[in-house]
């Protein structure tokens, strides 16, 4: 095993682009230590001359499906998980190098923000992209503030947001938040020929453009990051929250009350 490589991710370089696979089948779900682990990854390859973009993709039906609720540190204190979850999380936007995201299956919750965290995303018609926050009774959070509205402006997000509902690969397409639709079976040749076009770019150049587009980006999420966590801390501890997590356990219809 590499010392890139772990049992839950998996770094390979070639042709000047890194593939950066996360390997929780089939969901994906994400905690403090594999984000930890993408983001020491992602920014170790800022430093190899090797990489000049990163696909990050991940193995299974689904690219992530966010933090797993009902597992582990998020039952014992969802305030110090989702603060952890975070930490790792602010540190993907202080990457240098480009990131395209390979997103098949469903890109839920912490899933969305993750992609959204990357340059560019690319999916296939089949690809669903959910902000499930609302119909599990607290605020979305990953920076996802910051992001949905500046890929696909404040009222698509404020629909995506307050409707937790699923938009497919082709809506996505129209409305901003996917930048290349694979045909069906061809996800990760389409994320690897748009990473290539990209190498095939002069790299300082490259990181120079990114750095300008992307400007104050890092210190918004930053910012937006705390008020989400505060946010959440208040819903969590709501009866509507409590319904809203169980329902989605329980794969059922939540019940809201106002409480």
């Amino acid at each position: 095993m590499s010392p890139k490589t772990s049992t839950d991710l998996s770094v390979t370089v070639a042709d000047g682009v890194a593939l950066l696979e996360m390997r929780r089948p089939p969901a994906n779900h994400v905690d403090e230590a594999l984000l930890g682990r993408v983001a020491d990854a992602a920014l170790a390859l800022d430093d190899d001359p090797a990489c000049r973009v990163i696909v990050l993709a991940s193995q299974g039906k689904h690219f992530c499906a966010g933090a797993h609720l009902g597992d582990g540190d998020f039952v014992r204190d969802r305030a110090a998980a989702a603060q952890g979850l975070y930490r790792h999380a602010i540190r993907l936007f202080e990457v240098r190098t480009p990131v395209i995201a390979a997103v098949q299956g469903s890109a839920v919750g912490g899933g969305l923000g993750l992609a959204c965290a990357a340059d560019f995303r690319v999916a296939e018609a089949s690809t669903r992209f959910v902000a499930n926050f609302a119909r599990l009774g607290f605020h979305q959070g990953f920076g996802l503030t910051v992001t949905l509205p500046e890929l696909v402006g404040r009222q698509f997000a404020a629909d995506m947001l307050l409707t937790a509902r699923r938009v497919g690969g082709d809506e996505a397409v129209r409305a901003g938040l996917v930048d290349r639709l694979a045909e069906p079976g061809l996800l990760r040749e389409t994320a690897q020929a748009l990473a290539q076009q990209i190498a095939a770019s002069a790299p300082l150049a490259v990181r120079s453009i990114r750095g300008t587009l992307r400007g104050d980006l890092a210190a918004r999420v930053r910012q937006a990051l705390d008020h989400e966590l505060a946010e959440q801390n208040v819903l969590w501890a709501t009866r509507d929250s409590a319904e809203g997590i169980e329902a989605s356990l329980q794969r059922r219809e939540p019940v809201f009350r106002g409480e």
